[in-house]
């Protein structure tokens, strides 16, 4: 089993106290830990996007798979980003503040992402900080995490998102 280190240090919330469609900048509060999920890969899937978009044998092949390197079949890296990037955009992200994201950093997949594997999203807010140069928005950085069913990250990064401040009129 493995150990969770954040289960002694931080608190895990609910969600927001306000909706996708009425959070602002002001809504995201340095600490706060929040998860959702889950979404799980089917073979067919995991297959299908790499034909389009990666296709190494360890994605594309399930008997080659069997005896690679990952001792079967395994989700893409882009396609697991796609699905921390689904989690994320349907809860974390505010549909009425959000501005555009600069990037991403520290990016690591962990452990392989197999089918039927069932992941969720861990968000950390580690910072945020106004614009000084257009103080109608602010930068908003987490941590972000991608777990399977057995608790253990399979993706983590840094995200980086420009937010709108709430309107005053």
């Amino acid at each position: 089993m493995t150990t969770d280190p954040w289960s002694t240090t931080k608190s895990l919330r609910e969600d927001f106290e306000t909706p996708r469609s009425d959070r602002w900048f002001e809504d995201y509060t340095v600490g706060d830990v929040r998860e959702y999920g889950s979404i799980a890969l089917s073979e067919e899937e995991i297959v299908e996007f790499a034909l389009t978009y990666d296709p190494q044998r360890m994605h594309i092949d399930p008997q080659w798979a069997a005896t690679g390197p990952f001792n079967g079949l395994i989700a893409s890296g882009i396609q697991t980003i796609g699905v921390f990037m689904r989690l994320y955009a349907d809860h974390y992200l505010t549909t009425s503040g959000s501005l555009a994201s600069p990037g991403a950093d520290e990016v690591r997949w962990t452990k392989p992402v197999r089918p039927g594997d069932a992941l969720r999203l861990r968000a950390e807010t580690l910072e945020t900080r106004l614009s000084r140069s257009k103080p109608d928005r602010g930068l908003i950085v987490t941590k972000c995490e991608l777990l399977n069913q057995h608790d253990e990250v399979v993706l983590s990064q840094t995200v980086m998102n420009l937010v709108a401040v709430r309107p005053t009129a």
